[in-house]
């Protein structure tokens, strides 16, 4: 059989078989190669963005953005598992006047960061700097673990400060802007109008408050419903008498009530409360004025009162001693 391929008429033949055979491999990569149909490639992109819409908004829901790419490859380490402990934690985070997205991966970031950096000074100073002025291993596990606790807890620390500076100062702020607000709406402005007012009016004095009223002027100007901005700020703010504002509002509007006469009403309690505050604050100043009148004035009383009869008789104990040895 091989002696068919001998000759020219052989190479014509080997020359036809394998250009078929090229032809054939040609052919089977242009069908492999085909355009896929227009309305399937239309669905497939129409499936990727959804996919990726969908990840985005789970993505926001948690709270994690573009905005630090870093700290995004740590973010389920930096961040609560649970949903409910990342709402408290960020419930957290606005009470004290943090309001962006990330604020409780980068508050998470912050305290890690320290505690670490706590941790490296501790070491350079107990094996490096000064490696002779800890050989008693309390003092030198007291020095390695402090400055870790203090840069982890001294962050969450700052943040309940700052969280209860923020409600003294709406709840310092809050009778005052009622009055305010109660100015405005009956001078004829609507509750909505006289709320963005009254933030722009009190921003100096009380910026916390001013800034929760401004938040709920653009809420609603944004197009929610009043009461649920109005419960969203008694949530944000974490006050009885705010709660209690806002389920008067909410009252007010939904039985058709005079919304002028409750803020007359709310307003002049708000006042009687605040000058009850102040009278037990007033109270309570003397009970703790007492532990420093018995610290820093009984003491020298009795050095100046005892004092010189104290030194009468050691001198004459000192003088009979004398006179015996004699």
């Amino acid at each position: 059989m091989l002696e068919m391929f001998n000759g020219p008429t052989g190479m014509i033949a080997l020359a036809g078989i394998g250009g078929a055979v090229l032809l054939g491999l040609a052919a089977a990569a242009l069908l492999k190669g085909e355009r896929a149909d227009p309305m399937q490639k239309f669905s497939e992109q129409a499936k990727a963005k959804k996919n990726a819409s969908r990840g985005e908004t789970n993505s926001l829901r948690r709270g994690k953005g573009r905005d630090i790419a870093a700290l995004n490859n740590f973010a389920r380490f930096l961040e609560p598992e649970s949903e409910k402990e990342m709402s408290a934690a960020r419930q957290k985070m606005i009470q004290a006047g943090y309001h962006g997205k990330h604020a409780v991966r980068d508050m998470a970031a912050l305290q890690f960061i320290l505690a670490v950096l706590g941790l490296t000074i501790s070491l350079l100073l107990v094996f490096v700097i000064a490696p002779e002025s800890f050989e008693s291993p309390i003092k030198m596990g007291f020095v390695l673990v402090m400055p870790m606790l203090v840069g982890y807890f001294g962050p969450r620390r700052w943040i309940e400060q700052r969280v209860a500076k923020r409600k003294d100062e709406i709840l310092a702020g809050f009778p005052d802007a009622l009055d305010m607000m109660l100015i405005c709406v009956e001078a004829g402005q609507s509750l909505d109008q006289s709320i963005q007012r009254v933030a722009r009016e009190i921003k100096p004095a009380y910026p916390a408050l001013a800034e929760e009223f401004s938040a709920v002027g653009e809420q609603v100007k944004a197009g929610r419903e009043r009461g649920d901005v109005l419960k969203d700020m008694a949530k944000r703010c974490d006050i009885s008498d705010i709660t209690s504002f806002v389920t008067v509002m909410v009252q007010a509007q939904a039985y058709g009530t005079s919304i002028t006469e409750a803020l007359r009403v709310f307003a002049a309690e708000m006042r009687d409360k605040r000058i009850m505050r102040a009278e037990e604050k007033a109270n309570l100043l003397p009970t703790k004025m007492t532990l420093g009148t018995m610290m820093f004035t009984v003491p020298p009383l009795l050095i100046i009162l005892i004092g010189p009869s104290v030194v009468g008789i050691m001198t004459d104990l000192n003088g009979g001693n004398v006179m015996t040895g004699m």
